[in-house]
């Protein structure tokens, strides 16, 4: 284990308050510092992951998958998030969570589950599936900084029975948290997630790594979904959320309150103003990239269906807020 209680905190906060502990997961072009804020806007979980960030960019600029602006914090973010590192060079590792710790970062996770071609192809993700004996030395590479360290990890490459040899691999590195995405790389998320495995799971963790935090992912999309799963399979720490906050950005929040499209509107027009605040610091995001988000606010039991359709035809960030004017006023 190392030094930092980073997720030792967050996991005793929760368990004081008779809860797992909340993640949201790291999503290439989702995960950045704008919609991560709108996200803490609506109702914010304990943790927070970046986007994937290839572990050599952190230190060599000149490589392919440069970091760009995963890395950038806005100042009125009142945490950094766990950066996520992909790739399989320990010596990359080693110097990009040192120069993370400089920056102030408490915590770092290694990518296992990313079963997306071009991070394979660049022995990132689910390669490590397949090449279990680097997970060693990345592991070994990330602790010397003495920065929390955790993997997020798929239950195997191409059979759900991997996870019989895969995930005690994973948990003899004995880490701070080990995340289980409850599919495998081939499943991708065209099949339920195995939610039948994780007692399993649990017990796993608790013959080798009892001190290691487990975390699941996949088909949970709110608040109480989680805390009814976590209920159903004791030993279970944390909750970790992707597609649900495209279900709606108040994933997290307790109770299930429901929310006006009103509501929903402004948290838009509030990432509006972030992502082109966010654009004059780098010239990587596009306008495009928005386009995904509009359906989590203009949803189609509120009414909205029009004026999402409207605003897919928008091309700038000034013609999405008269849209907007038009509708609300």
């Amino acid at each position: 284990m190392t030094e930092s209680n980073f997720w030792s905190d967050i996991a005793q906060t929760a368990k004081a308050q008779n809860r797992p502990f909340f993640t949201m997961a790291p999503m290439e072009a989702v995960s950045n510092t704008v919609f991560r804020q709108v996200v803490a806007k609506a109702y914010a979980p304990d943790a927070f992951f970046s986007e994937f960030v290839y572990a050599k960019s952190i230190t060599d600029p000149n490589t392919k998958f440069p970091v760009d602006g995963r890395l950038y914090i806005d100042p009125r973010e009142t945490k950094k998030p766990v950066v996520q590192l992909w790739g399989d060079s320990p010596i990359d590792y080693q110097t990009g969570t040192n120069f993370l710790k400089e920056q102030g970062f408490k915590a770092v996770d290694i990518n296992t589950g990313c079963p997306d071609k071009t991070v394979i192809k660049n022995h990132g993700g689910t390669y490590l599936i397949s090449n279990p004996e680097k997970v060693d030395d990345l592991v070994a590479a990330c602790k010397q900084s003495n920065l929390a360290v955790s993997i997020k990890t798929r239950l195997g490459y191409s059979k759900v029975s991997e996870y019989h040899n895969w995930i005690p691999k994973l948990l003899s590195q004995h880490v701070d948290l080990l995340t289980v995405h409850l599919r495998t790389k081939m499943e991708m998320s065209k099949v339920p997630a195995h939610f039948e495995v994780i007692d399993d799971l649990i017990k796993l963790r608790n013959e080798i790594a009892p001190e290691t935090l487990l975390q699941v992912n996949g088909d949970i999309l709110n608040y109480q979904a989680g805390v009814t799963l976590a209920k159903e399979h004791p030993g279970l720490d944390g909750i970790m959320i992707g597609r649900g906050v495209f279900t709606t950005p108040f994933a997290f929040e307790p109770g299930n309150k429901p929310h006006s499209l009103d509501e929903l509107l402004n948290l838009l027009r509030l990432q509006l103003d972030l992502f082109d605040d966010f654009s004059t610091h780098y010239d990587t995001p596009r306008f495009v990239s928005l386009k995904r988000f509009f359906k989590i606010y203009a949803r189609d039991e509120l009414g909205a269906t029009d004026l999402r359709n409207k605003l897919v035809r928008a091309n700038n960030s000034q013609e999405v807020r008269q849209i907007l004017d038009d509708f609300q006023n």
